[in-house]
């Protein structure tokens, strides 16, 4: 399995834990100073935060999370990057930054400088509190678009399938009046769904991030875009881009736009990945691989995943 095309995955939002990190940069004082970096980049407290708190909510705070989950990600494959060479990378809306980093399209410093900016813009788009999202288990595709599509129409709000995670696990975004239309609407039909709403501070992924998006764009056309040294799938289009200018417009779109993590995964099979290699504390990406090949009859012998979430995992790592 080792010799096989080899893909790397970071994880986004939803994916932190209490502690993440810490042993690793306990043991290098380069992974140290990435942690320190963020500090200076953010102004937070980011060890103390995660290290010494056990507070859920704080830890999900979206402007605290982003540079700290960018730094254990980014973290994680460094300690790992000098042991195998992968074909491609991808990264689950956050985690696309991190991509961005280990494929050389932008120094890790200024991604700490767009990820903290991010984060920012990110928790202050929605300070009426009218926009969340839920996530959706087991239920078609098409019906849940049209419930969404209806319920749009009839509140003229926005609502949207903003994640397209596996076949069977969506998340909607939007008004909070029209997410609970969409819900309400399939429940009165006795669809067998289940929903789970998210603690999130606004409805990413959609238009209701636009103005947010909008000065984001002008940090992200200031940086000097490299071409990546692999592939990186692009949430937008599930498409893999090298081009400089390509990865740089489709991160200009990916904050109002759906993440595309099922296409991703499906062309990455299709374009010869057998081996899937998350970095990040929970699996929440190489958990999302099965149900995806699955879904396109692939046998599991054919490919394999692998996890790397801490200190331990690193160092049992052999590439």
């Amino acid at each position: 399995m080792s010799n096989m095309q080899t893909a790397i995955l970071f994880p986004g939002q939803g994916a932190q834990a209490t502690g993440m990190g810490r042993r690793l940069a306990e043991a290098s004082s380069d992974i140290m100073e990435l942690w320190k970096k963020a500090e200076a980049v953010s102004g937070l407290p980011l060890r103390e935060i995660y290290w010494e708190s056990d507070d859920a909510s704080l830890m999900a705070e979206t402007r605290t999370l982003q540079p700290a989950l960018t730094v254990v990600n980014f973290a994680l494959f460094l300690s790992c990057a000098d042991r195998f060479t992968p074909v491609a990378a991808a990264g689950h809306s956050l985690g696309e930054f991190a991509a961005l980093a280990a494929a050389k399209v932008l120094p890790f410093d200024k991604v700490l400088e767009l990820v903290t900016l991010r984060g920012q813009l990110m928790a202050d788009a929605d300070p009426d509190h009218e926009g969340s999202m839920m996530a959706v288990l087991r239920l078609p595709l098409d019906l849940l678009e049209e419930a969404a599509k209806q319920a749009a129409e009839a509140t003229g709000k926005v609502v949207r399938v903003a994640n397209r995670n596996t076949p069977a696990q969506y998340v909607i975004s939007g008004h909070k009046q029209a997410l609970e239309m969409v819900y309400e609407g399939l429940k009165e039909n006795s669809v067998r769904g289940k929903f789970f709403p998210l603690a999130v501070s606004g409805a990413f992924h959609t238009p209701m991030m636009s103005e947010a998006n909008a000065e984001f764009v002008k940090l992200l056309d200031r940086q000097d875009w490299q071409a990546a040294i692999f592939p990186i799938y692009s949430n937008v289009s599930g498409e893999p881009l090298v081009e400089a200018n390509l990865i740089r417009n489709a991160m200009r779109k990916q904050m109002t736009s759906a993440v595309q993590w099922v296409d991703t995964v499906g062309n990455m099979w299709k374009n010869g990945v057998r081996r899937w290699i998350e970095f990040g504390p929970q699996g929440v990406t190489s958990r999302m691989v099965r149900p995806i090949l699955s879904a396109i009859d692939v046998d599991d012998n054919d490919y394999s995943t692998l996890h790397i979430a801490n200190f331990d995992s690193v160092k049992a790592f052999e590439g």
